[in-house]
């Protein structure tokens, strides 16, 4: 039993003895220290239900509470109504036993063993290379794909792109209208070509590999096309450390008859109809404000259409948890698939849909100018390559995907503790030279420390916040918000360092420095699997 969990049973056992409301136990860390090491609101919760006074209320449940004289020290009660918990210094000291004998399974759960998730990130039409948006993106759905792995889930990372449509058609004019100028520059390039150096390299290749005399419709232009940037893809997602075991594409599901069956399908429910030439999906009858269009006039079909056969293809191959990671581009098209899903009586209550904000990149202070189209734009290979797979992973994971992120290149570059990423690094590389000094000194570590040696108030500070790690990464399981894993780490690097200022590790005093090299191994196993977890490289050297 843990120690929050020891607390919420108390309280729990105390509501029962004085016939209370049954009421969810919350129990946080203060906003201030003097407040003790947890807290507690029940009694504001139960107080204006039952109409007593809180701070009384708050005092009953206290003076009936049976705790573990262990592991609590003391209880006070404060206004308007908190129960507040002072954990003992000894169950501190402990706890960094508990650390070390666990090792790298510290902090793990087994929520998701014999459980199987998707996890589908990036998924960028093969039409160029990738952008810093497709970064972000790529960055927040491997880590996540990290998270539910630390927690035992079989994860398959998917990739889904569309291959079909005017994009690809649009992709295949560019290329081949670059290849008849590579003989003739009067060719006219289409208004709504893609412009990049990228397409003038394919329709090169062509030409060197297949000769001048290819007619404008040769299908070889779109397949060489999606075949070298697929594998510039594949090559810039492999830069940032990720692979996915799973590909499916959009044309699959036209071969299949899986489009032809959603349509027949959703039309038997009397929710497809037929206007001004278009076919539509009445959304209107399953919640949402508007209709939309599936096909259309043009007999194009939009992506609402092929993405509804795909999820659904992903509801029947039967995983536990299936996650969406989508750049806020499609903020107004996946309620449409999941509504069309649920008219269908599929099951949705295992499926989240992430939805991250865009990047800007900020240099000097100024947002950098892109365009996608006239490739006018920094390529997420060209960022990779200049600043370093690690910088790149945690500058797009440190904020909230509901934030939107600018992405500073000037700080990315700083090798000083300004840059986060130098910041944690060193915290880890510090750490790893303090135990080459101690073996150079002569000491040996061992498991039988002395814990009570670890008094100060910056060793007891640190071990609090190493306790933390296994809620964190609970936590961070539920509401997949990985930057909560950077914040942490920040933090305890934080404290790492001004421990390191306020006690010297390696003395004269064997018995006090065997217990601080302990602790401080106990913190470089943290900082090291937190760093693993975010996708990033625990240096031993700086």
């Amino acid at each position: 039993m843990n120690l929050k969990t020891h607390l919420s049973e108390a309280i729990t056992e105390v509501l029962f003895s004085l016939d209370l409301p049954k009421k969810s136990i919350i129990i946080e860390p203060p906003k201030k220290g003097e407040f003790g090491d947890f807290s507690c609101n029940i009694a504001l919760v139960l107080a204006k239900k039952i109409k007593k006074n809180p701070i009384h209320l708050a005092q009953t449940i206290t003076d009936n509470l049976i705790l573990n004289s262990e592991w609590v020290s003391s209880t006070n009660v404060t206004p308007p109504g908190f129960i507040n918990f002072f954990i003992s210094l000894d169950y501190y000291q402990s706890f960094l036993t508990t650390i070390l004998s666990q090792g790298n399974n510290f902090g793990k759960s087994s929520i998701g063993i014999k459980k199987t998730a998707n996890v589908e990130f990036v998924s960028a039409n093969p039409t160029g290379p990738l952008t810093v948006g497709h970064g972000r993106q790529a960055v927040l759905g491997d880590t996540i794909s990290n998270i539910l792995e630390w927690h035992k889930y079989d994860v398959t990372r998917e990739y889904y792109y569309n291959d079909g449509g005017r994009q690809m058609r649009i992709l295949s004019d560019s290329v081949s209208a670059r290849y008849f100028q590579e003989t003739n520059p009067e060719v006219e390039f289409p208004e709504e070509g893609y412009r990049g150096e990228y397409i003038r390299e394919i329709a090169k290749n062509i030409l060197q590999n297949h000769g001048e005399n290819l007619k404008a419709d040769n299908p070889i232009f779109r397949r060489k096309a999606e075949e070298s940037i697929f594998q510039n893809i594949k090559q810039s997602l492999v830069s940032l450390g990720i692979q996915h075991n799973s590909f499916v594409n959009e044309k699959s599901f036209y071969e299949s008859g899986s489009i032809e069956k959603i349509l027949e399908d959703l039309n038997a429910l009397n929710l497809i109809y037929e206007k001004d030439g278009a076919t539509w999906f009445k959304a209107t009858d399953c919640g949402k404000t508007q209709d939309r269009v599936y096909i259309k006039n043009t007999g194009e079909p939009t992506y609402r259409l092929p993405d509804t056969a795909y999820h659904r293809n992903k509801l029947e191959r039967n995983y536990d948890l299936i996650i969406d990671i989508f750049g806020a581009d499609h903020v107004d098209t996946f309620p449409d698939v999941l509504a069309a899903l649920k008219a269908l009586d599929y099951d949705l209550s295992y499926m989240k849909v992430c939805i991250h904000q865009f990047v800007t990149l900020i240099r000097k202070g100024e947002k950098v100018k892109m365009s996608t189209r006239k490739a006018e734009f920094i390529t997420l290979q060209k960022l990779i390559d200049q600043l370093g797979l690690d910088v790149v992973r945690y500058f797009f994971i440190m904020r909230s995907m509901n934030s939107h992120l600018n992405f500073d290149l000037d700080l990315a570059t700083d090798q000083s503790e300004k840059n986060p990423v130098f910041y944690l690094q060193y915290a880890h590389a510090r750490i790893c030279n303090v135990l080459r000094y101690a073996e150079k000194s002569g000491y040996i570590l061992k498991d039988n420390f002395d814990k009570n040696l670890l008094g100060n108030p910056s060793e007891i500070d640190l071990i609090k916040s190493l306790h933390q790690f296994p809620e964190i990464m609970l936590n961070v399981l539920e509401s997949l918000e990985p930057q909560t894993i950077a914040t942490y780490l920040q933090s305890l690097a934080g404290k790492y360092h001004k421990f390191y200022t306020d006690c010297r590790v390696v003395s004269e005093d064997k018995g006090l420095t065997n217990s601080r090299l302990n602790l401080i191994c106990a913190v470089k196993l943290v900082l090291a699997n937190g760093l693993k977890i975010l996708g990033i490289s625990a240096p031993e050297r700086m």
